[in-house]
């Protein structure tokens, strides 16, 4: 497989001359994030982590989407943290467009570059460190872990999209295909972070409708998808963020591949009682 290249936020800071008109939206059933929205106002700061910022783009909202979180960050190089994770309980998958970063588990080193993707299972006592000799840009997903009694936490995992090959949708014609990075059989994963990818001219042929809510970031090309009553056109840098049973739908339009990274929340029974009950 070729290598990939990922869009990822540089920041900045409109002119006064630009326009205020734009793509981004919040309804009651999904937000649009449109890369253009990126920009240095925005961008935030954690404990315990140094020569880095973020854009929060997810983060559990009553009533809207309540399973995750989502960040871009961007580490400056030799910046990191040896105590990135501050809530006891959290999972997290790392996914890295630019740069260069190494994740220290269980007294491992583990390079990563673009397309790397990791999984580190809750309280595993994970660091990271941006290596390369320019900014390392990368999605964090975070999640608080759902133990079952009988099944054991996940194991980590690091990877890269190279080396995991995309499963076609059936009757697509290999149009439409997800690349996975979890075993879809193990139950121990409470949440899955894929790969979709279209073809030119591929389609969801449906209006999906169905209680995962999602995180979806555009990492190339760009389609017009369908968002609730709404068909909006998307493109590389944009975020959705659907709630759960929002149906949605999509169209390839572009002149090349359409790709984004997808989050959702599988394996659980609907909690009747307790902290995350309704």
């Amino acid at each position: 497989m070729s290598a990939r290249t990922y869009f990822a936020p540089h920041g900045g800071h409109p002119p006064q001359s630009q326009l205020l008109t734009g793509r981004a939206v919040f309804t009651e059933a999904y937000a649009l994030m449109p890369n253009g929205v990126m920009q240095d106002i925005v961008t935030s700061a954690l404990p315990f982590w140094d020569d880095t910022r973020l854009w929060m783009i997810a983060r559990p909202l009553s009533g809207f989407a309540e399973t995750f979180s989502q960040y871009i960050m961007e580490v400056q190089p030799g910046g990191g943290s040896d105590r990135p994770e501050t809530e006891s309980g959290a999972e997290s998958v790392l996914f890295v467009m630019e740069g260069e970063i190494t994740v220290q588990l269980d007294g491992t080193a583990h390079g990563m570059t673009p397309g790397g993707y990791a999984y580190l299972p809750p309280d595993c006592g994970w660091t990271l460190r941006s290596t390369g000799s320019a900014p390392a840009r990368f999605h964090w997903i975070r999640k608080a872990y759902e133990a079952v009694p009988g099944l054991a936490k996940p194991d980590p995992i690091f990877v890269n999209e190279a080396d995991v090959p995309a499963n076609p949708m059936p009757g697509t014609d290999g149009k439409w295909a997800t690349t996975r990075f979890v075993d879809p059989q193990d139950l121990r994963h409470d949440m899955h972070v894929t790969i979709v990818t279209f073809e030119p001219g591929a389609v969801i042929p449906f209006a999906e409708t169905h209680v995962m809510e999602h995180g979806l970031y555009v990492l190339e090309g760009k389609a017009v998808y369908r968002l609730n009553s709404d068909w909006v056109e998307v493109e590389a840098g944009d975020f959705m963020w659907l709630r759960a049973f929002c149906p949605q739908a999509c169209y390839a339009g572009g002149p090349g591949k359409f790709r984004y990274l997808l989050y959702k929340d599988v394996n659980r029974h609907a909690k009747l009682r307790g902290p995350f009950a309704p």
